[in-house]
């Protein structure tokens, strides 16, 4: 499977931004999806994942209440609302997929997309 994210670009402090995950060559409703993200000089870092039908879903403590992982598998396409974003989620956010429950570890996804920007001034 083929994932390109979007949606990145540049937003005041306490604003939102919706990434979008799409997904070619296979179904995404076969796969568990997980975006992370990875900032400069820094590790990459798990987000939020959610289940394949969408009836999971698992934060980083970092994000919760703010962000929200959704997917819509008729359109292929996961997505990552963000809001009350802050300086420090600058990062480059990037989609994955997996054939296992695994929140968190990043060497259970198979799947990479390429990264969207996201850059939050204060």
């Amino acid at each position: 499977v083929q994932l390109q994210a979007s949606g990145g670009g540049l937003v005041q402090a306490g604003g939102s931004l919706r990434l979008s995950c799409t997904a070619s060559g296979r179904t995404l409703s076969s796969y568990v999806m997980g975006w992370f993200r990875q900032a400069p000089g820094k590790e990459r870092e798990f987000v939020a994942t959610i289940a394949w039908s969408g009836g999971r879903t698992y934060y980083a403590d970092s994000v919760k209440g703010r962000f929200t992982i959704s997917r819509d598998n008729a359109k292929n396409t996961v997505y990552l609302q963000m809001n009350s974003l802050k300086p420090e989620d600058t990062a480059v956010y990037n989609c994955a997929a997996s054939g296992r429950w695994a929140p968190g570890d990043d060497s259970l996804y198979s799947y990479w997309g390429q990264g969207t920007q996201v850059t939050v001034s204060s």
